[in-house]
Parts: structure tokens; sequence; C-alpha cells
């Protein structure tokens, strides 16, 4: 089989797809095989994914793209106010009964993002990064802290009905390139809450240590946004500045009535427990648990987050990049319960492998949680511990 890639502009109905289309979000969009129609055409196009990999026919001529309805031809923004106003899924299930072609069932992050448990969180996250905003231009100008008024503001994303799985299926849909820092500390402070759960911290704990989450980059307050969002490579001057902003966040909450912990998370989360970190190079000896707990999880959030030079990776693509490191640079205890409890959410939910096939996640590895048992479709089961394949995506 030969395949040749197709940029959007240059996709028509009929042809095959050869390699699984994949969103920004690392989530399968369309997979091998699938036939395409007009209304999937438009699908890839709405989620601005450049060009797609094709079947091409061996021996024969290559059709040139046929010419394009009218219809076809609206611009990018009619497309994004159809499709807001269309459920996508609407269009899988006329394709598939129409008896030409069969449409991809919706993928795992398109069922998310669906949900109505989904709809509502994105509106409260959004009202809640916008109320972090005006609380840290707040704090810098010398305001009074009210760490109970933003631990009631950040726990309220927190439904009694969710589930891990849910929390973290929540946080990583809501991921995009721009992500602003106060949509970061949101996301820290309710992973760094969450480990402390695991850790079976005394409530109170569990609440400073949120509060030390959404606080530990208030530092990046002082730094202009044109540095902060460059998207060309930093000068060496400029990767410096940035690496101040837990000195300038320490120095803006150390005029306020804190708890030292969180003082010290502010200042210290980008230490490691080898030496190796910034801004003091600390060892673990030296440095405070939470910062080691928030660490984890500034480091997972970053992560698992897009970036204008890379998508986001999938979280056992994270763990793995955890587990080469881990043990050297973050709290064993630590790293291992977070590790641990990370990779058993995702236990029996389908994956993209990184040759391209799917399976399920059927036993973990307590050793090398990256690397589980898996199962493919026809039944088969391999242990990525002794194959060169890894997990690739959620799906």
């Amino acid at each position: 089989m030969n395949v040749k890639e197709y940029s959007v502009n240059e996709l028509v109905p009929g042809m095959i797809i050869a390699a699984p289309v994949i969103t920004n979000a690392g989530q399968i969009l369309l997979d091998v095989g699938v036939t395409l129609t007009r209304p999937l055409i438009e699908k890839i196009a709405f989620y601005q994914i450049p060009s797609v990999t094709i079947e091409v026919v061996t021996g024969t001529e290559e059709k040139e793209p046929e010419k394009k309805e009218p219809e076809a031809k609206e611009t990018a923004e009619k497309k994004a106010d159809f499709f807001t106003q269309n459920s996508l899924l609407h269009y899988e299930q006329k394709t598939s009964t129409s008896g030409t072609s069969q449409a991809a069932e919706p993928s795992y992050s398109q069922k998310v993002k669906k949900s109505a448990a989904f709809q509502k969180f994105q509106v409260d996250f959004s009202f809640s990064a916008n109320d972090l905003k005006n609380i840290f231009d707040s704090i810098v100008a010398g305001s009074a802290i009210d760490t109970k008024d933003m631990l009631k503001k950040v726990t309220s994303l927190l439904k009694p009905e969710q589930t891990t799985i849910d929390f973290f299926d929540m946080l990583h849909n809501l991921r995009s390139v721009n992500d602003s820092i106060y949509a970061h500390c949101i996301n820290v402070s309710l992973i760094s809450r969450m480990i402390g759960i695991w850790l079976k911290l005394p409530q109170a704990d569990i609440d400073t240590l949120t509060i030390a989450g959404l606080l530990h980059d208030i530092g990046k307050t002082q730094i202009p946004d044109d540095i902060l969002n460059k998207k060309e490579r930093l000068t060496d001057e400029e990767f410096a500045l940035i690496r101040k902003h837990p000195v300038f966040g320490y120095d803006i909450l150390k005029k306020h009535d804190l708890d030292v912990r969180i003082l010290k998370a502010t200042l210290m989360h980008h230490e490691r427990c080898d030496g190796s970190g910034y801004p003091l190079a600390l060892k673990e000896g030296d440095i405070d648990d939470f910062a080691l707990i928030v660490a984890i999880a500034d480091v997972y959030d970053a992560m698992t987050a897009a970036r204008i030079y890379r998508a986001p990776l999938c979280p056992f693509e994270v763990i793995a990049e955890f587990e080469k490191e881990g043990l050297q640079k973050y709290k064993p205890k630590y790293i291992l319960t977070f590790l641990e409890h990370i990779a058993t959410t995702y236990q029996n939910n389908r994956v993209m492998l990184s040759n391209g096939e799917s399976a399920k996640i059927v036993l973990l590895n307590q050793q090398v949680f990256s690397k589980p048992l898996v199962q493919l479709t026809d039944g088969s089961c391999i242990d990525l511990n002794r194959s060169p394949l890894y997990i690739k995506a959620i799906i």
C-alpha cells in the first residue's frame, strides 16, 4: 500500500485514511481505514489539522481533487460557527446510516467534551481563572490575601460525584496552546490537592497545599507577557529572567501573613532532590515537602498541556518521563504515589500504541507504570515492558 500526505484543502470524499488522524490534544479523531465524507473533511478542518495521510492505489493515476461545491467554500469562521451549533455526533450518525461510508466513532476526548459535566466545568473554570487574575493583581498591589475565599473558589470546581478519572479528563480536555498562568495555577492547585489526598495528609494540610499550588507561580506576573508568550527561542537574558519568578513570587508573598509552607512552595517548586533545580540548587533535605509535591503537579500539568513547539503528551508518556529521572529528582514517596494513582486511573481504558494499533490496558506493571500489559483488538496481549511499543494516546 502506498500512502501520500494531503493538505486539508486537497481532501475529497472517497479517500481512505492510512494513518490515525490525531488532534492537537493528542486524541484520535479518525482511525485507519475510514472513508472520507464531506462532513468528515469539514470536521478535520474544524480541528485545524493541517494534513492527513491517505491511501494511494498502486498502478493507477492519482485523482485530481474534485472541484468543491459552493457550500464547501465557507470561511473558517462560518465553519466554526456551524460546528458550535451542530453536534459532531449528528454527522457521524448521519453518515453511518447513509449506506455509503462508515464514519469514525467519536473519540474519547470528544465524548468527554460533549458531556454536560465537562461543559459546566469549562464555564466554571473560565470564571475561576478570571477571578484568580483579579486576585493576583490585588495581591501584587498590596491587598490582603483571603485564603479561605481562594480555597472555596478553587475547590468548588471539584464535585462530590466526580471520580479520579473524571477529574483528570476534565483537566486534560481544557488544554490549549494559550494556557494562561492563571489556568496553570488552578490546575497545579487541584493536582496538588489530589496528591495530598492520596498521601492521606490531614485535611488542614491538604487545604494549605491547595493554596500553595494556587499561588506558586504568582511571580510570573512580574515578567512581561511578550517574554512569557514568546514563540521564538528565548535569549539567555530572557531565560534568566523567567528563572527568577520563584524569587519574585516569594518577595510578593512574604509581606503577607501566610503559612510558611506556602512561601517555601513558591520559592522552591523548581528545586530538585538531586540539586539540579533553581533558584537555590537545594537538595532533598533542604526542600520543603509542600514544594516537592507542588513540583510534581507543576511538571505534570506542563507536560500534558499543548505548547507551540509540541503537542501535549498523553499521561503515560508523562509517566515514562518521570520514571526516567523521577527517583533522583523527586521524593520517592511522593512520585511513586503519584505515578501509581495516575496509572490506575486509566486501567481498562482504550489506548493507541505507538504503531497506531488500538489496545486496552488490562494489567498495570507495578515496577514500570508506563509499561502495562495491553490487549489488542484481536484478543492477543502485549507486555509493553518487553516491547519497543508504548502508549501514545488515550482513546
